[in-house]
């Protein structure tokens, strides 16, 4: 799996896990529950994780999305 995506915004995250449904791709949300550990003080980011061989879709599907 590679990262495609890294953003500590829940609703960018929301939005990009839309996109990359939309475009039937497959992927995988790393430190998504890290939030109860770090008391939901948003410190840590939700890394958005791809299958290597679909890194390029992925890529295409978010190019639009502002980063951050």
């Amino acid at each position: 799996m590679k990262e495609v995506f890294r953003t500590n915004d829940v609703v960018k995250l929301s939005y990009i896990e839309h996109l990359l449904q939309e475009a039937g791709i497959e992927y995988f949300i790393a430190d998504q529950h890290i939030s109860a550990v770090e008391g939901n003080i948003g410190a840590f980011p939700r890394r958005v994780m791809v299958p290597e061989e679909l890194l390029p879709a992925a890529e295409a599907a978010l190019a639009e999305v502002e980063r951050g």
